[in-house]
């Protein structure tokens, strides 16, 4: 049985607040779970300390038997100093889409056109 450690949602429409639980990788997000580890409340501000909440006993237990953490617990995780989180890097994000680099080459065509009949 593999083991996670992610967020359950609750609250009202458009005022969410999740708890942090160990559940089953095969169990739905909202559904059955093994045991609530912390609460993170994103409506806080996030200097507040309350806005996340961990129980960093139970957390490192079940990361000893081998939970692993979605990448938004992880974070949560690495914040308080539980967990290592590797740094990501991803050069081609601000890279321009393919429609995108044909429309600025067809503009630069239309452009050097221009010019060239200017002259």
């Amino acid at each position: 049985m593999s083991l996670k450690i992610r967020l359950t949602r609750g609250g009202a429409k458009k005022r969410p607040y999740y708890r942090i639980v160990v559940a089953d990788a095969r169990s739905p997000r909202d559904g059955r779970f093994i045991e609530k580890v912390g609460a993170y409340d994103p409506m806080k501000p996030k200097d507040d300390p309350a806005r996340v909440i961990l129980e960093t006993e139970k957390v490192q237990a079940w990361l000893a038997k081998g939970a692993q953490p979605t990448d938004r617990v992880l974070r949560f995780l690495d914040a308080a100093g539980l967990a290592k989180r590797p740094t990501r890097n991803n050069p081609q994000k601000a890279e321009p889409g393919t429609k995108s680099k044909e429309r600025a080459a067809a503009r630069a065509e239309k452009a050097g056109a221009a010019a060239d009949s200017a002259e």
